[in-house]
């Protein structure tokens, strides 16, 4: 069955559901998106858009969109908690191309508006309550309807029910680490660039949004007070800024200017070992949660939606088109969640001798072989899922 024949389901109109709705319309799949929420809408986040995740906008078609509505990054610097500059790496230098601030809602509305423009249905307040695997696969709703398919795909996040109908119930693991998010007004004449402040057991990252009038921020800290795993529970801003009364007056700056604050526990998850049986599919955090600290979450969920397409519009039985998907997919989003669950440690050195160590290292290394420093991960930034594969 080719995927102008196809009926498909997507559960979840986030990133990867919402990419892979235009990548599959845009091949001639019939497609209907799924959302629980009474609107296609995002709550008020920063996010990274590096090459990697540009390259799959710009072969949707929607990179003018992008171009119109980001920041596009300068360069990354690494600061210490008392404030000095460790490491700054100007990222023109390196031909670091395409490398993108964002507000979280504004990607959705890019990448809602090009759904709709390849012609998927986006279909609002359809809770899924549960989804049965089959030739035919089944979704049913909270409203007491059900909806059947020739293929659902399970874009739904960190509690997808498509994963769990797939693989079963696994338990995540705290990591005993807590992240609060924020997005501030901006000083006049913010550079574009990410700053990192690296601190003992904590760090926070800031960089600029929507023309450089807002700025994001992210902090991360140690410890062992569990948090729950939802990005909509809100925290005082002074518990924010107690825990990082220590930090640069820089810092201290920025964090006066929060007024309203999202707080969440950092959980590692493993990565599914099923990504596809009997009819379903899974992508992004369904598929492979990742902790935040490779700003990699958005950009692994557009390879995804890309290569699931590029494989569905393939020949073959569609086990063994999915087969293929997780084939390409599987040890690349290991790797990067592999990464991501052991960068953290980098920012929090509490020994100070090491610290010191550690900072002096990269001094230098930015001194004297800065592209290099750049270059590290080059292995995320400059894979191309859309170039065609080789035959």
């Amino acid at each position: 069955m080719g995927l102008n024949d196809m009926k498909i389901l997507v559960i979840g109109a986030g990133i990867g559901g919402l990419a892979t709705a235009r990548a599959l319309a845009l091949r001639g799949a019939d497609v209907t998106v799924l959302e629980q929420a009474p609107e296609i809408t995002e709550v008020g986040a920063g996010l990274q858009v590096s090459p990697n995740g540009a390259v799959v906008l710009r072969a949707l078609g929607l990179d003018d969109a992008l171009r119109r509505t980001a920041v596009e990054a300068r360069a990354v610097s690494l600061h210490d908690f008392a404030g000095g500059e460790v490491v700054r790496l100007d990222l023109s230098r390196f031909d670091m191309q395409g490398y993108y601030f964002l507000h979280r809602a504004d990607l959705i509305d890019i990448l809602a508006d090009g759904a709709r423009a390849a012609g998927a249905r986006l279909r609002l307040l359809q809770k899924v309550v549960g989804v049965t695997p089959g030739d035919r696969p089944r979704v049913d709703l909270a409203n007491g309807a059900c909806m059947t398919a020739d293929l659902v795909i399970g874009a739904d996040g960190l509690k997808s029910r498509v994963r769990t109908a797939l693989n079963g119930a696994i338990a995540p693991f705290f990591t005993r680490q807590v992240a609060w998010r924020a997005v501030v007004p901006a000083e006049p004449g913010a550079r574009a660039e990410a700053r990192v402040y690296m601190g003992p057991h904590r760090h926070l990252v800031s960089y600029p949004l929507r023309g450089g009038t807002q700025r994001n921020i992210v902090a991360v800290q140690e410890r062992a007070a569990w948090a729950a795993e939802s990005w909509s529970q809100e925290d005082d801003p002074m518990a924010l800024r107690a825990a990082f009364h220590d930090f640069c007056p820089e810092a201290q700056e920025l964090l006066s200017r929060i007024d309203r604050v999202n707080l969440w526990g950092l959980f590692r998850h493993p990565v599914a070992p099923h990504w596809h049986g009997a009819g379903l599919a899974i992508l992004g955090d369904a598929a492979h949660p990742t902790l935040p600290f490779m700003a990699q979450g958005a950009c692994m969920a557009l390879e995804d939606a890309w290569v699931l397409a590029d494989e569905l519009n393939g020949a073959g039985a569609l086990d063994a088109r999915l087969a293929r998907y997780q084939a390409r997919r599987r040890d690349r989003t290991q790797r990067i969640v592999s990464a991501a669950n052991g960068n953290a440690w980098k920012y929090h050195l509490s020994f100070g001798p090491l610290r010191w160590a550690a900072h002096t290292a990269m001094r230098i290394g930015g001194a004297v072989a800065p592209e290099r420093m750049a270059r590290q991960f080059d292995w995320i930034y400059t894979h191309d899922v859309t170039r065609p594969t080789p035959a």
